[in-house]
């Protein structure tokens, strides 16, 4: 199949009603595969006799699967995002419907050099019942005369979206797997997919006959919080119980007093987001050995933050933690209440104040502000280092994968694909030019 007919055979599916039945959490508008994953149908001869376990019970499941390729029909998505977020435990922010929206009314097409299209995939059992979704962005770049289209989860942005991953009911790993690789192959036209933010459960079904290729990890850090503060702070180390009495101290020592304003209400988002941002600029322009890049530099980012802060303010999730001085905020820390965990984003915090170690303050707040609300859990976010592992939190690793399409053509372009995402700093002029591993945003 020649690259460019990727896009027309997405279209097809169009306008496609669902044959029979009525469903859980099914919006009516939505795009049917004609294809039912079912205990009778094996089309590569392996059996497909699925036992799924729920509990003490077992039983046979079908799997009926359907793609959303529009925003109207993502936005009707609601119910299935509802039920998937409960029955997953889900805790990420980067799993709610809310950001999944606001992300593709924001980000798609934002680089002239990349077309991209949602093809969101939904999985129903036999009850109606959603129970697996997959949010991916298939992606077009055009190389001379030829095509180069990848499939990636939602997230490929300016490290907006920290964690990209499926949203699958456990015990449905293995169908929900063979199905969306089944309706992919189906597809066609793809260079590679990139599989992100895989559970061992979903991992091992996607690897069996596939010609995937490994990538690091991702590693989250999330904090188990004790009933108490004091609790909490006895089982740290030493070296961060110090840190913390030098905060608190050094800030009494010199006749400061400070206060932590948690921000919610939806009115106050804009005022609140506006002066964080004012931080996050004052801390990524310090001049230190760690690095702490403008993640909002450009204005569909902060567009993004406004937008998607406000629609998740109106449902309670949103904590924006300020530190303040007086009446000046001098260091701030954007959080998410998804589940009985209390995610920890981006932050920023006035230079002038680092010698008090404002940050450690503003975090160590944060989690007695969790442990008083009798949260389970306080994620730290991904990436190692040591302002996060000196807290001794426990480490996630969420794995990623790369899968080749058929053909010479796709399996050279998915190499080179790899190898820019590896080294984007000595990219030769071929990977910069014609397969940029780093989109632009304006």
């Amino acid at each position: 199949m020649i690259i460019g007919q990727a896009f027309p055979r997405i279209a097809e599916f169009a306008g496609v009603s669902r044959a029979g039945g009525s469903c859980y959490c099914h919006p009516s508008n939505l795009t049917v595969k004609r294809l039912v994953w079912d205990e009778d149908r094996d089309p590569k001869g392996r059996g497909l006799n699925e036992v799924i376990a729920t509990g003490a019970l077992q039983k046979r499941t079908t799997l009926a699967l359907e793609t959303a390729t529009t925003l109207e029909q993502i936005a009707a998505l609601g119910p299935c995002y509802a039920r998937l977020n409960r029955v997953t435990g889900n805790t990420l922010p980067f799993a709610l419907h809310e950001w999944h929206l606001a992300w593709c009314r924001h980000f798609l097409n934002c680089d002239p050099r990349i077309r991209d299209r949602p093809l969101f995939c939904v999985l129903h059992n036999s009850a109606g019942e959603c129970v697996a979704l997959f949010p991916f962005i298939v992606s077009r770049r055009r190389v001379g005369p030829l095509d180069i289209v990848s499939v990636n989860l939602l997230g490929a942005d300016p490290a907006i979206t920290e964690i990209r991953a499926p949203l699958i009911e456990p015990g449905y790993e293995r169908l929900a797997a063979l199905a969306v690789q089944d309706r992919l192959a189906k597809l066609g036209g793809w260079d590679w997919v990139h599989w992100t933010g895989l559970s061992d459960a979903l991992a091992e079904p996607l690897a069996l006959g596939r010609r995937l290729q490994w990538q690091p990890a991702l590693s989250d850090f999330v904090l188990d919080l004790a009933p108490t503060w004091e609790e909490f702070r006895l089982g740290l180390k030493r070296n961060i119980r110090e840190s913390l009495r030098h905060c608190y101290n050094s800030l009494r020592r010199d006749g400061h007093h400070f206060e932590l304003q948690v921000m919610q209400d939806p009115a106050e988002m804009r005022a609140g987001l506006d002066r964080f941002l004012e931080l996050h600029v004052l801390r990524a322009n310090m001049q230190t050995s760690a690095i702490h890049p403008n993640r909002f530099d450009s204005q569909v980012s902060r567009e993004f933050l406004h937008d998607v802060c406000g629609r998740l303010a109106e449902r309670g999730i949103v904590r924006l933690f300020t530190l303040k001085i007086g009446s000046q905020a001098v260091a701030m820390r954007i959080g998410f209440v998804v589940g009985e965990n209390l995610y920890l984003y981006y932050s920023g915090f006035d230079p002038e104040w680092s010698q008090y170690s404002v940050m450690t303050t503003t975090v160590a707040e944060a989690i007695k502000y969790a442990i008083a609300h009798s949260l389970k859990s306080v994620d730290l976010s991904p990436t190692k280092d040591f302002s996060k592992t000196r807290w001794g939190p426990r480490q996630v690793d969420y794995e990623a994968a790369i899968e080749q399409g058929a053909g010479l053509r796709s399996r050279l372009a998915s190499r080179a694909y790899i190898k820019a995402r590896s080294d984007p700093e000595g990219q030769s002029w071929l990977l910069k030019h014609l397969i940029p591993a780093r989109r632009t945003w304006r």
